[in-house]
């Protein structure tokens, strides 16, 4: 029978980040292990404040399941309904998979059923400063493929102005984070689509974006804080043209499998993107990323240290699938 460990991690961040719900300086993430057979499974999570997590209570949430896991009465299949999803179950979830895979000796990749992973190329993330500040990041990141700009509010078509006259021609992709208000929509997208911008990641409030569904789409509009699992499909087909997966919303590998082949069939493109965290938590990531529209995997770009044997970020700014001793 599997014995389950699960602690909490705090990584330093290689500089403050900052988006429309507030700047830190170092993410906190909880890490489960499951050890059986001398053979141990590894997942990440991070918790998010946005859904009331925090490592205490994602560390709780787990800790109820202990006495079935160790039973050997809690599978992964069983998981997904005997956790809600967040971050604890993602943990716990991908250690599930990690375990699996090991003491099967293949790769996680072959247990699910598909194609063998390929580098995919990555969005790199400039957190919200002046509009001069964001060039000037712009400028020291001018070598990556592709550009994530988090916004706010007011003040923002400065900010992609700025950015765009310092990169003229890379590709950028923005996140308002629910930070706009619904008369600003239609004016900031039909200016973003001028500005050559490919895509606006969450413009309103999770709880008022049915206004989307009246509103023109100059340019593709992304749910994220409003797309957690495959049940939010339904409600969000006629808002949103993508949906961004995050495996920390979908509470693990298994649901963000079942939300990309749930939204692919209902003709909604896919993002797949992440929490800043380590490479153990892109590492499943990157298994959804094959063949999405876009790719925000950066998390580990963002800290000041990555754990051992982390993923491959190359000169090309592709992040490659990982390597068996890190995760899968």
């Amino acid at each position: 029978m599997p014995k389950l460990g699960v602690y909490a991690e705090t990584w330093p961040l290689r500089e403050v980040f900052t988006i429309s719900r507030g700047s830190r300086t170092e993410t906190p993430v909880i890490v489960c292990t499951l050890e059986q057979d001398g053979i141990v499974g590894c997942g990440e999570g991070q918790p998010n404040p946005r859904y009331d997590e925090t490592q205490e209570s994602s560390i709780a949430e787990v800790e109820v399941l202990r006495a079935a896991i160790e039973a050997g009465d809690m599978d992964r299949v069983a998981l997904q309904e005997a956790m809600a999803p967040g971050a604890a179950r993602n943990a716990l979830d991908c250690a599930f998979w990690d375990l699996e895979a090991k003491r099967a000796g293949k790769r996680v990749w072959e247990l699910a059923g598909l194609p063998e992973p390929e580098p995919v190329t990555t969005a790199f993330t400039l957190s919200v400063a002046s509009p001069e500040e964001m060039a000037a990041a712009a400028e020291r990141n001018a070598h990556r493929p592709l550009i994530k700009m988090k916004l706010i509010g007011e003040g923002d078509l400065s900010r992609v102005r700025a950015v765009r006259d310092v990169l003229p021609k890379t590709p950028i992709i923005v996140d308002a984070n629910e930070g706009w208000e619904p008369d600003m929509v239609d004016r900031f997208a039909r200016e973003l689509k001028t500005l050559q911008v490919q895509l606006v990641e969450q413009p309103l409030p999770a709880s008022t974006d049915a206004a989307l569904a009246d509103l023109a789409h100059p340019l593709p509009f992304c749910a994220d804080e409003s797309c957690h699992t495959s049940a939010d499909l339904e409600r969000l087909k006629s808002r949103y043209d993508v949906i961004n997966i995050k495996l920390d919303k979908s509470g693990g590998l298994t649901e963000a499998l079942k939300l990309r082949q749930s939204a692919l069939d209902a003709g909604i493109q896919v993002m797949v993107g992440c929490m800043v965290a380590t490479s153990l938590s892109m590492a499943p990531g990157v298994l959804v990323a094959q063949g999405a529209v876009v790719v925000d995997l950066d998390g580990p770009l963002l800290l000041a240290e990555d754990r051992e044997n982390g993923l491959l970020y190359d000169n090309e700014g592709r992040v490659h699938p990982p390597k068996a001793a890190l995760w899968g």
